[in-house]
């Protein structure tokens, strides 16, 4: 599969997201900002990352924490996993929220987040009188034990 990428001119010296290693999941989002943006305890930032994405019909892009960011910084995403759809054609960018203990600034070409792709089913809904028993039945929310 290949998906077309456009870069937007303030991003074009950051190249296209990328993978950190081969056996890697996601492709590291960067922060195409001209300024530093410095996010405040419990605040939140909207990041741009420099590009627009056509995905083919059945596919998203789920866009995730940076695993680092979050343990070192406190920092991860408002909604998480993010989606992005195929017939959206706007600029990527991240919501970050910033739940440590202190301000977090944010540099141009940082690794802000991840995109994953991924294959998605669109079924169709049936409405019915009941659904098929099971042993956990309705129990949500802990009904399973620890």
């Amino acid at each position: 599969m290949s998906v077309q990428v456009r870069l937007l001119p303030h991003a074009a010296d950051l190249g296209l997201p990328a993978r950190a290693s081969a056996g890697a999941a996601g492709y590291d989002l960067r922060a195409a900002i001209v300024d530093d943006v410095v996010i405040l305890l419990g605040a939140r930032a909207l990041v741009p990352c420099g590009f627009c994405l056509a995905l083919p019909e059945g596919w998203e892009v789920q866009v995730r924490p940076r695993s680092g960011l979050a343990l070192r910084h406190g920092v991860t995403l408002t909604n998480s996993p993010g989606t992005i759809d195929a017939d959206y054609r706007g600029e990527v960018m991240v919501q970050l929220i910033n739940l440590g203990a202190e301000p977090f600034t944010v540099h141009r070409g940082d690794r802000v987040a991840q995109m994953i792709f991924a294959r998605f089913e669109a079924p169709e809904l049936l409405v019915v009188e009941a659904l098929d028993a099971t042993v956990r039945g309705e129990g949500g929310f802990g009904s399973t034990g620890r």
